[in-house]
């Protein structure tokens, strides 16, 4: 297995998946996307389990869920928290063979290509691999992310532009994710495609306690691990978390991050079937 390189790696990355997650608009996703009662589910990078759980429920006492991700130490956390008659977790370099897994009807890929920008297309197509005729495939990620702010000053405009690079560059972060999806899914000939967009974070006025501690935590891991050397401040990094934070904690500020998601299904034919939409 190859070493982790997670940018948002913490001990409490269990604790912050969790807390930024909503049921409602995960189910809401999931539905339009087509996951049905009965279905066998595959979740790419699980996490915590919680989505994991989530999409259990959905999928009610005839179906089950297999979450997978590299990390052992949130496989762990997931077994503990989430293990429950239908889900199984598997600790699984999405780069590994995935044979052994078997094969799903609906497979979810949410905020995980994101972590992947040199290796989406061949995650994609390995994935594709593991539908039955039929099956779907579900691709959810952001675009522009933690790049939409108004109003910032020119220096601190700059940092976020150069942490964003090099987490490009040197961690494979891809922060315009969401507008690949649908060419990664027509390029794996997939049928009755269809895309929705819809914001993820809209945040104006004042902070809600997720969404501090989630961008806090954007802050304290991506950004100060990112390599990025923060030239545009005097005191280096502790100068751009002092200016973000007063940036981000004035009501003033409106930041968003436009959410797209992806889904076709897998042909039990030949032929293409029209795209949707």
């Amino acid at each position: 297995m190859r070493t982790l390189n997670y940018i948002m790696e913490d001990s409490e990355e269990a604790c912050r998946l969790e807390m930024k997650t909503d049921f409602k608009r995960l189910e809401d996703q999931a539905r339009w996307a087509g996951i049905q009662k009965g279905m066998h589910i595959l979740d790419v990078g699980c996490g915590s389990g919680i989505t994991t759980s989530y999409l259990k429920k959905i999928t009610g006492n005839s179906g089950s869920v297999t979450g997978i991700d590299a990390s052992n130490e949130r496989i762990q956390h997931a077994e503990h928290e989430y293990s429950d008659t239908g889900i199984r977790f598997v600790q699984k370099d999405i780069y590994d063979d995935l044979s052994e897994l078997g094969t799903f009807d609906f497979i979810w890929v949410r905020f995980f290509l994101e972590y992947h920008r040199s290796g989406s297309t061949e995650i994609v197509e390995r994935l594709t691999h593991l539908l039955k005729p039929g099956g779907i495939l579900c691709l959810v990620d952001l675009d522009y992310n933690v790049l939409t702010h108004h109003e910032l000053s020119a220096r601190l405009q700059n940092a976020i532009t150069g942490v964003v690079k090099t987490l490009q560059e040197r961690k494979n972060f891809d922060p315009y994710a969401g507008r690949k999806l649908y060419s990664y899914i027509f390029d794996q000939k997939l049928a009755n495609i269809n895309v929705m967009m819809q914001p993820h974070h809209l945040i104006y006025g004042e902070l809600s306690e997720i969404d501090a501690f989630n961008w806090a935590k954007k802050l304290t891991v991506a950004a100060k691990h990112s390599e990025y050397t923060f030239p545009e401040y005097t005191d280096g990094w502790d100068g751009f978390r002092h200016d973000f934070s007063n940036f981000f904690n004035n009501p003033r500020r409106f930041t968003y991050t436009p959410l797209i998601a992806c889904r076709g299904e897998k042909q039990r034919g030949n032929s293409r079937s029209p795209v949707s939409g």
